[in-house]
């Protein structure tokens, strides 16, 4: 759901530079469709009710059903749908999906000793994204919990003055990838 929310945003984009810039109005024309189609698609099977947050975003769906809650480090990424245009941080959906995706009901938020945030399927176990506390902060309403990651940020570096792409919750000095440019750079904003 969020590559397909990040494809909506970016469709828009096609559309204006195909109507402002090549004055190409088909072009512009068949990408307001397809964004439409796609955005149509997340509003009617990608909202599902869970019984504690409501109605919230889910993951990924199979369009029969079948949903997977849950939300990755990366972007795009649930967390950060905001960040990306598709949505206001006060959307009430946005909203519920974030209680959701930053508390133990997603199966990779992870708490430990050094810090807590959201880690991938595709990293080890207990392992939270610097990216992930990143867009945490840059899509918080809360000054102090933007000032919390930050400082968060700082101290999980590993004493390396570097974001990784993901640490141990207990042990910032484990981590994968010692050089990850694309976490500095979400810090960095």
């Amino acid at each position: 759901i969020p590559a397909n929310m990040f494809a909506v945003v970016v469709l828009g984009y096609l559309s204006e530079i195909a109507r402002d810039v090549l004055s190409n109005d088909e072009l512009a024309r068949q990408a307001d469709h397809l964004a439409a189609q796609i955005d149509e698609g997340i509003q009617t099977h990608g909202i599902v009710r869970h019984p504690e947050y409501g109605d919230i975003y889910a993951y990924e769906v199979d369009g029969l059903g079948g949903v997977n809650l849950m939300d990755d480090a990366n972007v795009p990424s649930l967390l950060s749908i905001p960040y990306l245009g598709y949505c206001s941080t006060d959307d009430p959906i946005y909203q519920n999906t974030r209680r959701f995706i930053l508390s133990e009901s997603n199966p990779y938020f992870y708490a430990g000793s050094a810090a807590q945030g959201i880690g991938s399927p595709h990293t080890p176990e207990d392992y939270i994204w610097h990216i992930a506390l990143a867009v945490q902060g840059l899509t918080s309403r809360d000054h102090a919990e933007k000032q919390a990651l930050l400082s968060t940020i700082v101290r999980t570096d590993g004493g390396t003055g570097f974001m990784h792409e993901g640490f141990h919750k207990d042990a910032p000095e484990q981590y994968t990838r010692p050089w990850f440019a694309w976490a500095n750079s979400v810090f960095s904003q």
